[in-house]
């Protein structure tokens, strides 16, 4: 701060105890470089093709089914039927109440498997099976356990075709719909995005 032609500095102390006294100057700076606390930033790994052993297991975060999902996929997909969307008529139906489409339960167990493990995958292969063995009613709640069983190196191990396993738990530790698909995994000496390690980091950058 300036007062006429003098300038004055004004100690500012903080709660989370910088290691030096902190002066706002007539320049405009405010926290040195040196008064900045540091973190340890811990970065995700991304698994390649070569990270990959056969019998390695994920469980991935769990995630609810809610009404809205159901509502939401209806309109995107224009499956209407009853079974998922009419109260009255789904009492009369196999399950007694409305469920979840099979394939919505199968998409939102896609974007919980891609985060466990996070893998370099190029391509979605195939589905080499797949069994819908009980319904999602809304308010359930799923997760996914990947199991690799079976990885093939491909362009002289660039890349490499992954079966896995991929079962679809609810809540109550049941299996609701399982299946094999594959994927094509770029390695990791040719990935461009390179095995990460925690580094100590300003978290102002």
């Amino acid at each position: 701060m300036t007062i006429g032609s003098s300038q004055v500095k004004i100690p500012m102390f903080f709660a989370f105890k910088p290691r030096s006294k902190l002066s706002f100057l007539r320049d405009g700076s405010g926290m040195s470089e040196q008064d900045t606390p540091l973190v340890r930033r811990h970065l995700l790994e991304i698994l390649g093709f070569d990270d990959l052993e056969v019998g390695d297991e994920w469980e991935s975060p769990a995630r609810t089914v809610t009404e809205t999902d159901v509502v939401l996929f209806a309109g995107l997909s224009g499956d209407h039927n009853p079974l998922h969307s009419n109260y009255e008529l789904a009492k009369t139906g196999p399950f007694g109440r409305p469920v979840a489409h099979g394939l919505l339960t199968l998409s939102i167990a896609t974007g919980l498997y891609s985060q466990a493990p996070r893998v370099d995958t190029l391509a979605f292969l195939a589905i080499l099976e797949w069994k819908f063995l009980l319904p999602v009613v809304f308010g359930d709640t799923i997760k996914v356990v990947s199991r690799v069983v079976a990885t093939e190196p491909q362009a002289q191990g660039r890349r490499g075709v992954v079966t896995w396993r991929r079962q679809i738990i609810n809540q109550n530790m049941q299996i609701v719909q399982e299946g094999r698909t594959q994927t094509l995994v770029r390695s990791r000496q040719h990935s461009r995005m390179p095995k990460p390690k925690d580094s100590t980091t300003d978290p102002a950058n």
